[in-house]
C-alpha cells in the first residue's frame, strides 16, 4: 500500500512538473524549432537572397573549416581570450552573490532597502548601458591603477592569460552588476534550510563557522549549480562577447555557422559545469 502511495506521488509530481513547462515546450515548438535548424540547415550552404525566393548552394563543412582553420580570426583571437575571461567572471560572481545573499540573509535594520540595492543593477543594466560604461573605461577598481597592479599582471603572466585577466579586473564593478539575480536565488534558497537545523546546532556547540561548513553550504550546493548554469548562460550574452559583435546579417551561412560552433562550446561548458558541480550536489545529499 505504502508504495502505491509513493509511485502515485511521484507520478504526480512527474505530471504537475511537465504541465508547468509545457507552455515554454509550445512556445519552442511555435517560435524556436524552425528558426533554430533553419539556421544549421544554412551553415552547410551558401543563401542568396533573389528577386525570385531564395536560392541554397550547398557547400558542405566549408564554412566551418573556415571558421576552425583557414580564417580563424574571430575564433582564436577574440573567441578564446573571451573564453578564459568567462573562467574568471563566473567564480566571481557566484561567490560575491553567494555571500552577499548569506548577509542579506540577516535580520538587520533596513534590510529590504539593501536587497532592494543589490537587485537594482538588473533593472537598470541594459546592453546599451553597460556598453556605454565599458567604453568610457568605468567599473575600474582605482588601487589597481596607483599599485600598477596590471603591469605587475602583465610582466609576469604569458600574453594569453593576462589579457583576460585584466581585462577581468578593469570592468570589475560592472560584473558584479550581474550578481542581482543570483543573489535572488540564493536567498530564495537559504530560506529552504530550516531554522531548527541551526538551532540544534548551536545546542550541540556548534559556532558559526562550523555551521556554514556542515550546513549552509552543503544545503545550498544545488543552488550554487543552478546560480553557476544561469551565470554561464548570461555571461555567453555579454556586451563585450565578440561572436555577438561579429554577426552578419547579410552572411546567412557562414554567420549560421559561427553560432552553431559558439552554441556547442556553451553546451560543453554546461556539460562540464553539471558534471562537476552535480557529483558535489549529489555527495552532499547523500551526506545530509
Amino acid at each position: 500500500m505504502n508504495g502505491l502511495l509513493r509511485l502515485k506521488n511521484r507520478l504526480s509530481q512527474r505530471y504537475e512538473g511537465i504541465f508547468l513547462i509545457l507552455p515554454w515546450i509550445i512556445g519552442f515548438l511555435l517560435f524556436v524549432s524552425f528558426p533554430l535548424f533553419y539556421s544549421l540547415y544554412m551553415s552547410f550552404h551558401n543563401v542568396r537572397i533573389t528577386g525570385t525566393g531564395i536560392l541554397h548552394e550547398y557547400v558542405g563543412i566549408k564554412y566551418y573549416y573556415n571558421l576552425l582553420f583557414e580564417d580563424g580570426g574571430v575564433f582564436y583571437d577574440q573567441l578564446l581570450p573571451f573564453l578564459r575571461q568567462i573562467l574568471f567572471m563566473i567564480p566571481i560572481i557566484v561567490i560575491f552573490s553567494f555571500m552577499i545573499s548569506i548577509m542579506l540573509n540577516q535580520k538587520f535594520l533596513g534590510r529590504g532597502l539593501f536587497r532592494a540595492v543589490f537587485f537594482l543593477p538588473v533593472i537598470f543594466s541594459s546592453g546599451n548601458i553597460i556598453e556605454r560604461f565599458l567604453s568610457q573605461g568605468r567599473g575600474q577598481l582605482g588601487f589597481l591603477e596607483q599599485f600598477s597592479i596590471s603591469t605587475t599582471l602583465t610582466q609576469y603572466l604569458p600574453g594569453s592569460w593576462a589579457t583576460p585577466i585584466v581585462s577581468v579586473l578593469n570592468s570589475f564593478v560592472l560584473i558584479l552588476w550581474y550578481s542581482g539575480v543570483q543573489i535572488l536565488l540564493f536567498l530564495a534558497g537559504r530560506q529552504t534550510i530550516s531554522a531548527s537545523v541551526y538551532e540544534a546546532a548551536r545546542i550541540d556547540g556548534a559556532n558559526p563557522w562550523e555551521m556554514f561548513w556542515k550546513i549552509t553550504l552543503p544545503g545550498m550546493m544545488p543552488f550554487v549549480l543552478l546560480n553557476t548554469i544561469y551565470t554561464i548562460v548570461d555571461l555567453f550574452t555579454f556586451p563585450g562577447n565578440p561572436v555577438i559583435a561579429s554577426v552578419n546579417p547579410t552572411q546567412y551561412g557562414p554567420t549560421s555557422a559561427l553560432i552553431w560552433v559558439y552554441f556547442i562550446i556553451i553546451l560543453l561548458f554546461l556539460g562540464l559545469v553539471v558534471l562537476l558541480l552535480g557529483r558535489a550536489v549529489r555527495n552532499t545529499t547523500q551526506t545530509r
